[in-house]
């Protein structure tokens, strides 16, 4: 062959190319990032709103239908999801991977803007951001103190620690959950505004009007240009007292005789326990472009020196490390390369019994590997637990290649040849062979690099890695191990007994070894002397082991390792306040600190982004060391999940870190046009999957009704009266839902928000409610004591607001989430004692039997879906590298039967997979699934190496 005789006749220049081709691969090691999973580039874009005192069905018919219509224009848009709740929706649009996200973006903001005057007025300014399912935090820091005040432990979190963390490099955000986030209160009495015949809407529009500055234009002369700014801000919280809201009869109200003033907290939306004591976490999101491993180090370095500077008490602690878990995981596979690298040199010494010719073979190993990693830089891969995966899998593949020369060339020489006439014979002779066998495993995992969707991105770096050094190592094997052979050969074998003892034993194991082969030879002819007899043992035989894998093995999706760490998600009643989670989230943390593997709890409620999911919360769980507790993460959450069925008030269950955040495993997503329909559909399918055995945590994403006031205005009244509904509207939202109604610079220099509302005790009761003022517009004398000053006033009549309305307790919707622009409800649950595609299978074909009224229709959803999508794309893939194979096979071998013979072996190598799942309680998952890829390769090169030797 023209590479190794090149390589024959010019040795330098081989050995050169070997050693640049090393240095290349370190410093390519040296550019990548390291993190725990390839990055997914996936076209979905995120939209917020809220929509402050909607309720979920006002939210759906207001904002989101009309969001949804417009959006579902725009091209390339393949899913659309969206939640509506109390005053906030959601909505996730999900592209074709074909559209780049940077215009998925700008087309999601074009079409918002095209119906924002369809829109109400009161929603807040939508959210549009990329949404990427990698970027979870990956730092989570809890803040305690012993000695400071919960607005002082506020103040230090944010904007103290969270702005110097800001300017780390990589860092994209710093989210702040729980504590009193400052703000400018103007709590309003409703008696007082009742008394001086004010409005809350008339308290809002003053506050908005008289406290601002704005630039107003300039002067210009001469010589110089001034610009004239106008300085309308109060600098003090007293001076917001002296603000006039009306007028009555030439008497000024002021905001002081209607409302209370003063510079305090906010009502939280939020709340963080560490080990049970009160804290503000701090969540880190790295940039996409950053590693993780890296950004989680400078957080770390730069706690180091926070924690210098605070007060004393006063401790900032990592809860939560995603750097030390991708440190982990890669370590794992770092080490799994090396062992095997390790064993593989032993099994070609414990054959070969010849150190010489055991570096000549092992030198394939490093060569490959590391050039490996150049490919790796250029395609802009990380160094990931797949990329490392695909590198310790091949490590037996790619000394094959090498083992197959060189035993080749130690055959020509012990036939007679010269060392340098067997180099070239030798490798000539099966040189054809051992490109086919490598180019077979090219034809493997060439399509499953190449798959469509997120199954693709995710393989890639796994099967291009190991296509890249399988390549290598062919080159490798052809250049610089005949060289070696030819200028390096093994020296005379001396007398047996002067021989040291390892080399003995060798032989002895060798002896050994070929008179088990020439047993072997006899069940090879017992075998071709009763073909029909194999081929219906051989059928049987993987009839069995597939049988044996439904009903014993089982399916899987991703199979869930032991981190020491787990998640707890609490859901409390709709409607449940932020306080009452808290407690019942807490409750939870103490059953688990309770028990002797847990190192601490990280409990969080609600958001800090205004979605308003204060009946969430979640308790991060870190778990001792694997060595230093008697029970696996599973085997724990198994036991958490048995005493919190005991909670009362909530309910709680366990999930593992990672994507996904707090979903069930299993979920069927039933739509249909009438929501009352739906939900009798969904309780007759949730009981159904509650009677499936291994299903557990069995719910649905409605999670029942909340209570409601309904405000029924009596229009004849009303009307009568002069009350405006849309004013009416208004001033209930600003009473009870509060608004901000500017800004406010503190003395620090920093910008809080002016909110407006009701005092706290005139919105605890739906009481409350009724005696809401409502100002009519007919004028008319009424003399009144003001409270404050004792002077009367002529004020417009008002009249409480049950005067003029009908308020009913009634019972809504706490969620309504949409599929592709219709009403769906989630029927979740979790697996337990049973594996996830045999419960899946059972609950499937169960429900299929309930009879579904027309234009009602339920799917799987959640793991399900993501597992059928990826195992049907892997399979396709498969089934084009089959198809390759074969084609490769039949250049090599002239015939388009011969390679029939291998490609009937394929899938009897199935049998073996079977056996080790069931051995070792596992089931078929993605991880297993990878193996059984890199098997069809190596049984593809065996095969072809036997037929080749046998035929020619």
């Amino acid at each position: 062959m023209f590479i190794s005789d090149f390589a024959i006749k010019r040795p330098i220049i081989t050995v050169v190319t070997m050693i640049a081709l090393v240095v290349f691969g370190l410093a390519a090691l040296a550019r990548l990032d390291t993190d725990e999973f390839p990055a997914i580039d996936s076209p979905i874009v995120f939209v917020a709103i809220a929509y402050p005192g909607a309720s979920p069905d006002v939210v759906e018919r207001e904002v989101v239908s009309r969001l949804e219509d417009k959006i579902s224009g725009i091209s390339g848009v393949d899913k659309i999801n969206s939640t509506s709740r109390d005053g906030f929706a959601q909505i996730l649009v999900q592209f074709v991977f074909s559209k780049p996200v940077d215009q998925a973006t700008q087309d999601i903001r074009d079409a918002i803007s095209a119906v924002r005057s369809q829109l109400p007025a009161e929603i807040l300014e939508p959210i549009i951001q990329r949404f990427d399912p990698n970027q979870l935090p990956i730092v989570s820091l809890a803040l305690t103190s012993t000695v400071l005040s919960t607005p002082q432990l506020t103040a230090l979190a944010d904007p103290t620690i969270a702005g110097d963390l800001r300017s780390i490099a990589g860092v994209a955000q710093v989210n702040v959950v729980g504590g009193d986030s400052a703000q400018l209160s103007i709590n309003v009495r409703p008696t007082d505004l009742a008394a001086f015949g004010v409005g809350i809407d008339q308290v809002v529009n003053a506050v908005r009007a008289q406290n601002l500055a704005a630039p107003v234009g300039q002067v210009n002369s001469a010589l110089e240009q001034r610009s004239i700014r106008l300085e309308g801000r109060f600098e003090h919280p007293e001076e917001f007292n002296q603000l006039v809201v009306a007028q009555r009869g030439g008497q000024l109200i002021t905001l002081g005789q209607v409302a209370i003033v003063q510079a305090g907290a906010a009502e939280p939306t939020s709340a963080a326990l560490f080990n049970g004591t009160q804290a503000i976490g701090l969540d880190i999101v790295k940039s996409r472009e950053y590693s993780t491993t890296a950004v989680a180090d400078l957080v770390k370095a730069r706690i180091a020196q926070l924690q210098k500077t605070l007060p004393a008490g006063t401790r900032l602690e990592v809860v939560r490390d995603a750097g030390d878990r991708v440190r982990h995981s890669v370590r794992n596979v770092e080490e799994a390369l090396v062992e095997g690298a390790l064993l593989t040199v032993l099994v070609v010494f414990l054959f070969l019994n010849s150190w010489r010719s055991t570096v000549i073979t092992g030198l394939a190993l490093p060569v490959s590997v590391l050039t490996s990693f150049v490919p790796l830089a250029i395609f802009g891969f990380t160094l990931n637990t797949m990329s490392l995966l695909g590198l310790s899998l091949a490590i037996g593949i790619l000394i094959d290649d090498a083992i197959v020369v060189r035993e080749n060339i130690v055959r020509h020489v012990e036939l007679g040849s010269d060392h340098m006439v067997a180099a070239h014979e030798a490798t000539d002779e099966i040189g054809l062979a051992v490109a086919a066998t490598t180019f077979s495993i090219v034809a493997v995992f060439v399509p499953v690099g190449f798959m469509p969707g997120t199954a693709g991105q995710w393989f890639k770096p796994f099967a291009l890695t190991i296509a890249c050094a399988v390549l290598v190592s062919l080159f490798v094997s052809f250049s610089l191990d005949p060289m070696l052979s030819a200028y390096w050969p093994d020296p005379q074998l001396e007398a047996h007994e002067r021989r040291n003892p390892v080399a003995r034993a060798l032989e002895r194991f060798n002896i050994w070894f070929d008179h088990q082969a020439d047993r072997y030879k006899g069940l090879i002819a017992w075998a071709l002397d009763h073909r029909w007899t194999m081929v219906g043992l051989a059928a049987l035989s993987f009839v069995l082991a597939i049988a044996l894998q439904i009903v014993i093995g089982g399916f899987a999706f991703v199979p869930v390792s032991d981190q020491s760490e787990l998640n707890i998600a609490i859901e409390t009643p709709p409607g449940s306040s932020l306080d009452y989670t808290t407690l019942k989230a807490e409750e939870v943390a103490r059953m688990v600190r309770a028990r002797p593997e847990v190192r601490y709890t990280y409990t969080t409620v609600g958001s800090s982004t205004g979605s308003g999911e204060v009946d969430n919360g979640s308790v991060y769980v870190r778990l001792k060391p694997k060595n230093q507790r008697s029970i696996s993460q599973d085997a724990f959450g198994q036991v958490m999940r048995k005493r919190m069925r005991l909670l009362g008030g909530a309910t709680a269950f366990t999930y593992a870190s990672g994507f996904g955040g707090a979903q069930k495993q299993l979920q069927l997503q039933l739509q249909g046009p009438d929501p009352t329909i739906l939900a009798q559909l969904a309780e007759k399918i949730e009981a159904i999957v509650r009677s499936v055995p291994g299903a557990v945590d069995v719910g649905l994403s409605t999670r029942g009704q909340k209570p409601e006031l309904n405000v029924r205005v009596n229009r004849g009244l009303a009307g009568a009266l002069g009350v405006n509904l849309s004013q009416l509207a208004t001033s209930l939202r600003f009473a009870f839902a509060g608004v901000d109604a500017g800004t406010w610079v503190d003395p620090s220099g920093i910008s809080r928000y002016v909110h407006v509302r009701l005092v706290p005790e005139a919105r605890e009761n739906a009481s409350d409610l009724g005696q809401l003022p409502v100002v009519v517009a007919a004028a008319a004398p009424n003399p009144v004591a003001a409270p404050n000053n004792g002077a009367t006033s002529t004020a417009p009549p008002v009249v409480p607001l049950r005067q003029v309305a009908t308020i009913t307790p009634s019972f809504g919707p706490a969620q309504i989430d949409h599929y592709q622009r219709q009403r769906v409800i989630t029927i979740g649950a979790n697996v337990e004692g049973a594996s996830f595609g045999n419960v899946s299978k059972q609950v499937m074909g169960r429900v299929k039997r309930l009879q579904m009224p027309a234009g009602y229709q339920v799917s799987a959803g959640g793991q399900a879906e993501s597992q059928n999508q990826v195992f049907g794309s892997i399979f396709t893939a498969l089934g084009i590298a089959v198809m390759l194979m074969y084609l490769i096979l039949v250049i090599q071998f002239g015939s388009f039967l011969d390679p029939l013979a291998i490609l009937i072996s394929l899938p009897l190598s199935l049998i073996g997979v079977v056996l080790a799942l069931i051995i070792t309680r596992d089931s078929l998952n993605l991880m297993s699934l990878i193996g059984v890829i890199l098997l069809m390769g190596i049984v593809a090169k065996n095969a072809i190496l036997l037929i080749d030797f046998a035929k020619w």
